[in-house]
Parts: C-alpha cells; sequence; structure tokens
C-alpha cells in the first residue's frame, strides 16, 4: 500500500472509533440520566404535620420562646409571614 491508501485507512478507523465510541457514549449517558430522574427504590420521608401544606409558615407558640420574642416578630408571624424580624 502506498502513504494515501495507509492515511486513508488510518483515518477511517479513526473516525469509526470515534463514532462509535460517542454512541456507546451517549448510550450509557442517557441510561444514567433515566435512573437518576427516578426514584425507585428510594423511600420517602413523611412530614411530622401532614396536614399543613409545604411552604406555609408555621410560627413558633411556645411561651418560652414568645417571652423572647418582639411586638414586631409576633405581628409578622400572626400575619403569617415568616418574620424578618429579630
Amino acid at each position: 500500500m502506498n502513504g494515501n491508501v495507509k492515511r486513508a485507512v488510518m483515518a477511517g478507523l479513526v473516525t469509526a472509533s470515534m463514532l462509535g465510541g460517542g454512541v456507546i457514549g451517549a448510550t450509557a449517558f442517557r441510561a444514567t440520566t433515566i435512573f437518576a430522574a427516578s426514584n425507585a427504590g428510594i423511600p420517602t420521608t413523611v412530614r411530622a404535620d401532614a396536614s399543613q401544606a409545604p411552604g406555609v409558615f408555621k410560627p413558633n407558640e411556645d411561651p418560652a420562646h414568645e417571652a423572647a420574642e418582639s411586638a414586631e416578630r409576633e405581628a409578622q408571624e400572626d400575619a403569617g409571614q415568616v418574620p424578618t424580624k429579630p
């Protein structure tokens, strides 16, 4: 074989191996992404107070906590807001 044919064969082999590796990599990445997105086999935790919707503020009404609380904070808690005052 002359030099040009050897180069063409080598370029073809390199191209084929790159494409094959890309296909294998894409397939493997897709499979792990699918499995990572599912929660099969992962136990879910249940909130202690399941009646309250997530994201709803619930103030601490403990007497010891209330004694150290400012009037502004108590007003925010009573309004159902997340307190920003100490």
